[in-house]
């Protein structure tokens, strides 16, 4: 493995995890650290196509190629953007990586966990995250907040319309995560302010940071 150490952000719609990405990236760099930001999917021209095709409510994938289609543009970030900052030793920040597909995928949508966890590995190549920071927020308020923020379009807004049973089986399988794998997987209350629970997310981390 790489000098690098890979931090992804987790959680259902709404959670902040995308604010909290940016705070810590910010907050390394304050420390002359080398960060490199990504998201997914996404974080390459192939997987922001992908990007588009999943989030609109126009097109409506089956599970299974929903799965592939974000399998995809995984292995394509891992390829261009992951791996390289890994090996040039810099924090690689992602917003969302491999347990999204565990969490919405096999929790939501009812595919095979281990089938999962196997195009996982394919897709992943051998990267691990260092830390998993799952955001952990009340389902309804963070759904209340996906849905109405500015961001949230006609255009992208297929997972925000999915029904609250739907996010609170991804939620579930995020605890799961937890529970599974708690020395990686660190639920973090997304409650509060950003300034606060950007503090909690500092702390779960802290031991990766010099």
């Amino acid at each position: 493995m790489s000098d690098g150490k890979l931090i992804t952000f987790e959680g259902i719609e709404g959670c902040g995890k995308t604010t909290q990405l940016r705070l810590l990236a910010r907050h390394l760099e304050d420390r002359s650290l080398a960060v490199v930001t990504t998201r997914e999917p996404g974080g390459t021209p192939l997987g922001e196509r992908v990007r588009d095709l999943l989030l609109d409510p126009r097109f409506g994938p089956v599970a299974v190629s929903e799965l592939f289609l974000l399998e995809a543009a995984r292995s394509q970030v891992v390829a261009e953007v992951i791996r390289p900052g890994l090996d040039a030793g810099a924090y690689v920040l992602s917003d969302r990586f491999a347990d999204s597909s565990v969490a919405y995928q096999a929790g939501a949508r009812g595919i095979d966990r281990a089938a999962v966890e196997r195009l996982n590995t394919l897709a992943c190549a051998g990267v691990v995250p260092d830390r998993t920071l799952v955001f952990d927020l009340d389902v309804e308020l963070a759904l209340a907040r996906a849905r109405y923020r500015p961001s949230t379009t006609a255009d992208n807004r297929r997972f925000e319309d999915e029904a609250i049973g739907f996010h609170r089986a991804v939620a579930a399988a995020y605890h799961d995560l937890a529970r599974r794998e708690p020395h990686r997987v660190v639920l973090v209350d997304a409650r509060g302010t950003a300034e606060e629970v950007h503090a909690r997310a500092v702390a779960a981390v802290g031991d990766l940071i010099p």
